[in-house]
């Protein structure tokens, strides 16, 4: 059952109205009630075909600042990598014996997966147990790569990546509701940035049609489109 505070401040936001930014924010703050952090999500719903294959959008970016989510990161590396990994920060390190483990257990307890070029052909039986969790590496999000080091580092300093989903919509955490307000305004606008730079050449008419803020126990608050 909502709280009685809940239930006083939802009645502040007009769920037909859209807010700026800053207003839906601080909007946000105050209609928080939950007893832990809860987190700040934005979803966009874009103006693209998802069913052609040049209108999908998957990207990365690093916030400039920390969403305050710590990310488990699994390194699936050769042996002659496994030092290099865990010396970097990676949670979970292994080859062959791990992409085994985690197919026969099918238990999945990282956020991320990183790999080698040279472990994909064998990291590719998996795929079917990672793939639709969005956790199956891929050179587009900067998690297939010789550097090891670069790849567990950036994720664990708060690396994310985006894509589009079968209803052209984009979900995606960009703070904290600890965070400071204008914190959680540079993200969202970095993110906004990030995601008009690639809009599909092929897409027509209005990119982004609508986008809404919401936290995990919060309304959602419709926001103003960024020019």
């Amino acid at each position: 059952m909502p709280s009685k505070r809940f239930k006083e401040v939802s009645k502040k936001i007009n769920k037909e109205h859209v807010y700026p930014i800053e207003e839906a924010v601080a909007l946000a703050k105050e209609a928080s009630t939950a007893k832990f952090d809860e987190s700040v999500e934005v979803h966009c719903r874009l103006g693209i075909d998802p069913r052609q294959s040049d209108q999908q959008i998957r990207a990365t970016l690093t916030f400039p600042n920390s969403t305050g989510k710590t990310k488990r990161v699994a390194a699936f590396v050769g042996a002659d990598k496994e030092a290099e990994a865990k010396e970097a920060g990676a949670d979970i390190v292994g080859g062959e014996e791990l992409i085994d483990e985690v197919l026969k257990s099918g238990k999945i307890d990282f956020d991320i997966a990183v790999t080698t070029p040279d472990m994909m052909p064998k990291l590719a039986k998996a795929a079917r147990l990672l793939g639709p969790r969005g956790l199956m590496p891929n050179p587009k999000t900067d998690t297939v790569g010789p550097n090891v080091t670069k790849m567990v580092q950036e994720q664990k300093a708060g690396k994310a990546s985006f894509r589009t989903d079968s209803t052209s919509n984009i979900h995606l955490l960009i703070g904290k509701i600890s965070m400071e307000p204008a914190k959680i305004l540079e993200n969202f606008n970095y993110f906004i940035d990030v995601l008009k730079k690639n809009r599909p050449a092929s897409a027509k008419g209005q990119f982004i049609k609508s986008c809404t803020l919401t936290t995990t126990m919060g309304p959602g608050i419709k926001i103003e489109l960024p020019n």
